[in-house]
């Protein structure tokens, strides 16, 4: 019996701790104290943005094109004959100055051309004055003669009247006759060959005319044997050597002028109107005279690059003509602008003279127009924008656009100086969402500067 109770006395002991355990762990679970409630936060998002700058717009145009020289010159042998001589820098790529004598070609066949000419010249100078001695020789005896048949005519006229009188015979009067008739006769053929002398120094004067402008011709012919540059130049191929024979028409060779280099370039219409007001865009047409093209873009300034690699340079040129058409497939404005004197102003290392084949760009720079808002392309998302309110709120704004430019946009209505504009993308755009705005600084003055087109001829 004891034995029992001290077993039940033991199993008590151990239970009981047990049986305490698990009513505490379950009045602590009873009574702990519900999870602490913290306010809803509101989250923001982190955007890019800058200050819309109001800018002194100095609109462009960008365009490429091929530089060619401004002149061509085709040298072609105007008269045949044997080169006796050429300039020994007469080699493909050097430079030659205006009137240097290139090429010259045998001349003696055309001095004796000339020679014979003027030995024919003179032979009917001197036919025209023999003529001019026979005709004063002519009238002299036709006055002679005339006098002669006078006298003829009175011995005749006495001699029958002789006959009428029985004093003369009739053979008598029939000589008379005969003689009056034949001093009639060398009258008349005298006048003859008088009438004669002004159709004979007609012909001879045709004559002396074609003589001389034969002889000036040859004068001509004689001047092309010897061949000089037209203009300061920069030789292309050369196709022949000295003891060549060559013939008249023969191409050889060409030369390209360094007084003015040419770049065609092209421009879409909508681009090239954007460089002028409004009121001059509308003469702007397809068609325009040359005149008014030139006083439209009077005041235009075009700047010309080359770049390869990290290697560039720039010249200053000029706006000389656009062509007669449009582009029909592209649509766009084939402009020609003029570099003058681009070899006098290369520089060794920085600017090299642009020669035909470069392929350059070329920007026009329009007139500065003052207090106009620009925004990056990219933050134009169809006709509005997203703005940071003052409460650092997202926001939509419609905006209308004036014209685009290469890296941003000209706005005409919608935004005002200063305001905030988003530059980066709210994916998700939530209208009213809480935004930190980040200052892009670095972009906002990239933006100024190219809307600004900064930068001259180096």
């Amino acid at each position: 019996m004891k034995k029992i109770k001290k077993k039940l006395f033991k199993g008590i002991l151990t239970v009981l701790p047990v049986a305490m355990a698990v009513l505490a762990v379950g009045y602590l679970m009873a009574h702990r104290p519900g999870p602490s409630k913290e306010a809803e936060k509101e989250s923001i998002t982190s955007l890019r943005i800058i200050r819309v700058p109001s800018v002194k717009l100095v609109p462009n145009a960008i365009g490429f094109g091929v530089a060619q020289p401004g002149k061509v010159w085709k040298a072609i042998a105007q008269v045949q004959g044997t080169v006796l001589s050429i300039h020994p820098r007469l080699k493909s790529g050097e430079m030659i100055q205006k009137e240097t004598v290139l090429i010259q070609i045998d001349p003696r066949e055309y001095h004796l051309a000339i020679a014979r000419l003027e030995a024919g010249i003179e032979e009917t100078h001197a036919k025209l004055q023999e003529l001019a001695g026979t005709k004063g020789n002519t009238e002299k005896l036709i006055k002679i003669e005339e006098a002669s048949l006078a006298l003829a005519k009175k011995s005749f006229e006495r001699t029958r009247h002789l006959l009428k009188q029985n004093a003369a015979s009739r053979d008598m009067v029939d000589r008379e006759q005969r003689t009056l008739l034949q001093q009639q006769q060398a009258v008349q053929l005298l006048k003859n060959s008088l009438a004669l002398i002004p159709s004979k120094q007609k012909a001879l004067t045709s004559g002396l005319a074609v003589q001389q402008s034969n002889l000036e011709q040859a004068g001509i012919d004689l001047t092309k044997t010897t061949i000089k540059a037209p203009m300061n130049c920069r030789l292309g191929d050369v196709n022949m050597d000295s003891g060549q024979f060559v013939r008249s028409g023969q191409l050889l060779f060409k030369a390209h002028a360094t007084q003015v280099t040419e770049i065609e370039a092209r421009f879409s219409m909508d681009t090239f109107r954007n460089l002028l007001d409004e009121e001059k865009s509308r003469l702007l047409q397809p068609g325009v005279n040359p005149d008014t093209f030139k006083n439209l873009f009077q005041n235009m300034s075009v700047l010309v690059s080359l770049q390869s690699g990290d290697w560039s340079a720039q010249w200053n040129a000029r706006i000389d003509r656009w062509r007669e058409t449009l582009d029909h497939k592209t649509r766009e404005i084939r402009v020609v602008v003029a570099i003058d004197h681009p070899y006098e102003r290369a520089v060794p290392g920085i600017r090299p003279p642009i020669t035909q084949g470069m392929f350059c760009r070329v920007e026009l720079k329009g007139p500065v127009r003052q207090g106009r808002l620009v925004i990056p392309r990219s933050a134009v998302r169809n006709t509005h924008v997203f703005i940071v309110d003052p409460e650092n709120r997202l926001q939509k704004k419609q905006i209308r656009v004036d014209f685009i430019q290469s890296e941003f946009v000209v706005v005409k209505s919608g935004l005002v100086e200063g305001e905030r504009l988003v530059v980066s993308d709210p994916a998700p755009a939530i209208m009213g969402m809480k935004v930190s705005p980040v200052n892009d600084e670095p972009l906002e003055q990239h933006l100024r500067d190219i809307s600004q087109a900064k930068g001259t001829e180096k």
